[in-house]
């Protein structure tokens, strides 16, 4: 293992008589490609592949085959596609480039001079398989470009001038909303179905799922996750609550049954994430896993994991789609991930769980005006990937001093597990943290197996609410939009947002910070949705250092009394995370059985290393692939700036290199001339990225 520590759960084997192997069964739907033309690989969102020209014996020789090197700061969640010997990726300062998949050369660029763009990935559509009409589908801001995938030029005969507008077709404001595309949208046939990102708080656009003709860009479905009247669901919210309440949105990304027509949507919490005194309710259709039929939108079934989300407990991924053995026979399923650090598994045609779901009673709020849900569903199989409860056994012995520490802590908060509200002038423990458990970089799983390969979070997070401020609406607009992020002094989270207080005494104009509150840069959306009055008078409490404000305003239903204190991550006071290691892990459950397979901790932290202190692993984005020459690939850890490849079936550590950043997005794999290709994305996680970074393959020598 090279000097890591390898955590076995009980190597489980089974033996189903008259059974035939999920080998030569379960097959991905791109099974037979060599390349990887879809965000997550392909439609199913396995982050598999096929190719087995680099194997466990000879990944070690891997060589950098070409590097694609970028001056532009700010990190990247990227992961690229590859198609028809093409590489596609946004750099982070918004430019879609094409690159030789072989030689890395760039064959075009093309930039809607929009800046700065964290995008997850693109989507690439063609009709038929001579690619003809080839386009790339992206994501800038608010708007969707068609680019002809062989030139760079823009598509002009899609949407308006070659471009959709995500804050039209909303049946609100156009100028009023905020949503962009991170994750990309998914093709079935000639639709181009998408989700989008929104605010997390109040205002915000509501989370409608919609597709769009991929030729013309013009609107052929929408589908309601906060029903209107008389559509299922609209009885788990206050009457008009469709009208104001927002979110509810597919921000993670979707999978497609291309067989039998159906799209998988998991979707987010709603608006405001913490607080929900004016959305009474279970709150369909937030926080579930959708089955929607992918030719009309229309709903064939649904499973709502979080009822009434009060902890920002999103689907954070696409679901995975694989064949699985149960009870006998061979069953096409849908898997998953949660940011709570379990899975949920479905039978992928009618929505019936593969294990028992049970209902877990859980505390009532004590807020104001707040109803929690009584019950919330929790899977009985497959076992928990990350902890469940935070005690004082699994806090920090990293030294006496910051062990002491951490048990006073510790003490000031309430720490009783899963689903417990937070509450005003004291702490709530959330672990796994706000950031999972599972993230957005997705799960892999291998088809011949039915092994799911997760990576996780494993620090705790604090959170609590507090009163919000008199109306006065340039603090009352701060402290409900702004302050979860940038603290309630202006003063910024470590890791998590800057400091806005500089701006008072910086040459940086009203007219910038306004520009940036109302677009978004970098992590932090736009906030379009704001009134004219609310922005200019939270830009004036920005400028003036939290001095100014602009009076009072009639209260309406997107005024809250409590607002959230901010996303806080329980570390030492030498930045460590104050519990026991690991701190972050990669996971392998097969599915089949829900059994662990293999667990070891992903990531370190360089300065405790040099100490001695090795294999305690760290927080983590982006996810792993796995391919048939038996190697799993993943960079994600956020500290250590490695990229490692293990041995799928026993977790060892096989390969790693150091990258010019960390490499917080899911690599691809494609072959290219004869020659199986690694690519992997290096320019580290915002705010805290370098100025520089890399998109850089790997290969094998030539013989």
């Amino acid at each position: 293992m090279r000097g890591r520590l390898l955590i076995l759960a009980g190597l489980v084997s089974a033996s189903f008589a008259g059974v035939p192997s999920i080998a030569g069964l379960a097959q991905s739907p791109d099974a037979g490609s060599r390349e990887w033309r879809v965000y997550g690989g392909d439609a199913s969102s396995a982050h598999y592949s096929p190719l087995a020209q680099i194997t466990t014996a000879n990944v070690s020789r891997l060589e950098v085959a070409w590097r694609y090197e970028v001056a532009e700061a700010g990190g990247s969640p990227f992961s690229p596609i590859m198609v028809d010997g093409v590489v596609f990726v946004v750099t982070p300062g918004g430019r879609l480039v094409a690159l030789d998949a072989a030689s890395g050369s760039v064959k075009w660029e093309w930039t809607p001079g929009l800046g700065r763009n964290p995008v997850r990935g693109v989507t690439y559509w063609a009709d038929g398989p001579t690619h003809r009409d080839a386009r790339i589908l992206a994501g800038f801001g608010r708007y969707v470009y068609a680019v002809d995938a062989v030139t760079g030029r823009v598509i002009t005969t899609f949407g308006a001038e070659g471009r959709l507008d995500l804050h039209q077709d909303l049946g609100r404001d156009p100028e009023r909303q905020s949503v962009g595309l991170t994750t990309p949208g998914v093709v079935y046939r000639d639709l181009f179905i998408v989700g989008g990102r929104t605010s997390e708080g109040l205002p915000a656009s509501p989370g409608d799922v919609r597709a769009y003709d991929v030729r013309s860009g013009r609107l052929r479905w929408s589908f309601h996750t906060i029903p209107h009247p008389g559509e299922p669901g609209y009885e788990t919210w206050p009457k008009d609550a469709w009208t104001y309440i927002g979110s509810a949105n597919n921000w993670a990304g979707m999978s497609v049954d291309a067989a039998r027509g159906i799209v998988y949507v998991p979707t987010g919490s709603a608006a405001a994430d913490f607080y929900g005194a004016n959305r009474l309710g279970d709150n369909l259709y937030a926080n579930t896993l959708l089955a929607l039929d992918a030719a009309t939108g229309r709903r064939r079934w649904h499973f709502q994991a979080v009822r009434h989300d009060i902890w920002d407990r999103d689907f954070p991924s696409p679901p995975v789609l694989v064949r699985l053995r149960r009870d006998g026979r061979m069953v096409d399923a849908v898997a998953q991930p949660t940011k709570a650090g379990v899975v949920f598994v479905f039978d992928r045609a009618t929505g019936t769980p593969l294990f028992p779901i049970e209902e877990r009673r859980v505390p009532p709020s004590t807020v104001d005006g707040e109803v929690a849900a009584p019950a919330q569903p929790w899977p009985t199989r497959p076992v928990p990937f990350a902890r469940q409860r935070l005690t004082e056994d699994l806090l920090t012995n990293r030294t006496p001093a910051m062990r002491a520490w951490a048990l006073e802590q510790f003490r000031s908060f309430r720490s009783d597990g899963q689903f417990v509200p937070l509450s005003v002038g004291k702490d709530t423990v959330i672990f796994p943290g706000f950031d999972g458990g599972a993230e957005w970089g997705g799960s892999a799983v291998d088809p011949a197996t039915g092994v799911l390969y997760v990576n996780a979070n494993d620090i705790a997070w604090t959170g609590a609410l507090a009163p919000v401020p008199p109306a006065d609406l340039g603090r009352q607009t701060y402290f409900t939009q702004c302050a979860a992020c940038h603290g309630a002094d202006l003063g910024g989270v470590a890791g998590q947002a800057p400091a806005l207080a500089p701006i008072a005494t910086a040459p940086r104009s009203a007219a910038d910070v306004r520009a940036i509150v109302r677009s978004g840069s970098a992590r932090m959306p736009g906030f379009s949705s704001l009134s004219t009055d609310a922005l200019d008078a939270v830009v004036r409490y920005v400028v003036s250092g939290g001095t100014a404000g602009a009076g009072a305003t009639p209260p309406s239903p997107v005024d809250l009394k409590y607002r959230f204190t901010g996303y806080k991550r329980f570390l030492d006071p030498e930045g460590f995370p104050a519990v026991a290691p690991p701190w972050g892990t990669l996971n392998a459950i097969d599915l089949n059985t829900g059994e662990l397979e293999w667990k070891i901790p992903l990531g370190e932290y360089p300065a405790l290393a040099a100490q001695g202190l090795k294999d305690t692993g760290s927080e983590n984005y982006g996810g792993p692939i796995v391919t048939a020459g038996g190697v799993l690939f993943i960079g994600a850890t956020v500290f250590d700036r490695k990229f490692r490849a293990f041995d799928k079936h026993t977790g060892a550590l096989l390969w790693e290199t150091t990258l010019p950043n960390s490499a917080t997005a899911t690599p691809i794999t494609y072959d290219a001339g004869g020659r199986q290709f690694v690519v992997v994305t290096a320019f580290g996680k915002a705010p805290n990225a370098g100025e520089t970074g890399a998109f850089i393959a790997y290969t094998l020598p030539r013989p």
